[in-house]
């Protein structure tokens, strides 16, 4: 039996995606230009949407041209001292900071420079490392995935702002939840990432998906159409829904109950516990709501329109419901109305 092409591993990229050209090329192009318009955007989106993959792809990309350095760092750790460290670590730069007289031998990365005295101070290690890389006609691109609010990440915010500022060429892409990018935006000496572009990731296409599926599982156009639907575009229900089909050889209707418990045990429990008291009643209403109206929502719930609009805006900027058709609301999740009326109490 061949290898299942569909992934249930969170953030690692699977044999079979669905890819979101045109937000990816607006970052590669951006980034690539001459005088880049941008050096930083920031990846948001509901758990599952794809941000780790759809920013590996952005790397991926950008790492085929030898013009380019790719650093991960990981937001719970010492920012500035891995940054340091990882581009130490390339051969081809580390002689380029040889040459350059750039001794580090103070931070315990790198070989110490004879005549020249140690750096002491790690964001003038940094700057002067990237000015080397820059007369080097080269580019950094750092990705961190999942950002919080910790002191390191508002650290390396700080000097990345300064970075910025003194033209060089530090390039940023940053993925989190929203409530966790919108903390780090409201830190007082952070407002320059008010600035900086956010890209959300949206459903992906049906029809892209339902022909993957009829590719995969050699299936009718309904049938595949039919399968693509039960995702709404939903990036990790594209993956596990074509996982349990393939072990299902090809019959989705038999992976039904296997994908949907899939789906609460490991998204939608997490995304139901960080909801408020007040998400969560709103969202039962929308639930129980036949026809998504606004009206029949509030009556539901007893409650009035100062009640119903910020719980409403929060979790469309959760990613969690759809109101982009006025006066309505939808659970962007597919089966996610079944998982609130089962756990709303």
């Amino acid at each position: 039996m061949s290898q299942n092409p569909y992934s249930l591993l969170f953030g690692k990229e699977p044999q079979q995606t669905i890819s979101r050209a045109a937000q990816m090329n607006e970052i590669i192009d951006s980034f690539q230009a001459d005088i880049p318009s941008q050096q930083i955007y920031m990846i948001t989106g509901v758990r599952g949407c794809g941000k780790t993959v759809f920013m590996t792809e952005i790397a991926k990309t950008l790492s085929q041209d030898d013009k380019w350095i790719i650093v991960e760092l990981n937001s719970s750790q010492d920012l500035l001292s891995d940054l340091a460290a990882a581009l130490a670590s390339e051969n081809h730069l580390a002689q380029l900071f040889q040459k350059s007289s750039i001794n580090l031998s103070f931070f315990g990365i790198g070989l110490e420079v004879k005549g020249s005295v140690p750096i002491t101070n790690i964001q003038v290690a940094i700057t002067k490392m990237l000015e080397s890389i820059k007369k080097n006609g080269k580019r950094v691109l750092i990705c961190i995935d999942e950002v919080t609010s910790t002191d390191a990440m508002r650290a390396f915010a700080s000097a990345y702002q300064i970075f910025v500022r003194q033209d060089l060429p530090l390039f940023l892409i940053m993925t989190g939840l929203f409530e966790n990018i919108n903390n780090l935006q409201n830190e007082k000496n952070l407002t320059f990432l008010y600035r900086a572009p956010k890209v959300e990731l949206k459903p992906l296409n049906i029809t892209t998906i339902s022909n993957n599926y009829k590719k995969t599982f050699s299936l009718d156009a309904a049938a595949g159409l039919e399968m693509a639907k039960m995702t709404k575009g939903y990036s990790f229900a594209f993956q596990v829904l074509g996982y349990f089909t393939w072990k299902e050889n090809g019959d989705y209707k038999a992976a039904l109950p296997d994908y949907q418990q899939y789906l609460e045990d490991y998204v939608y429990e997490k995304i139901w516990s960080e909801l408020s008291s007040g998400d969560r009643k709103l969202a039962y209403g929308i639930a129980k709501s036949e026809t998504g109206k606004a009206s029949e929502i509030k009556a539901e719930l007893s409650i009035e329109n100062n009640e119903y609009t910020p719980y409403r805006d929060r979790l469309i900027k959760r990613g969690i419901i759809d109101g982009s058709e006025h006066g309505h609301l939808k659970f962007i999740l597919p089966l996610f109305e079944q998982y609130v009326l089962n756990n709303y109490y």
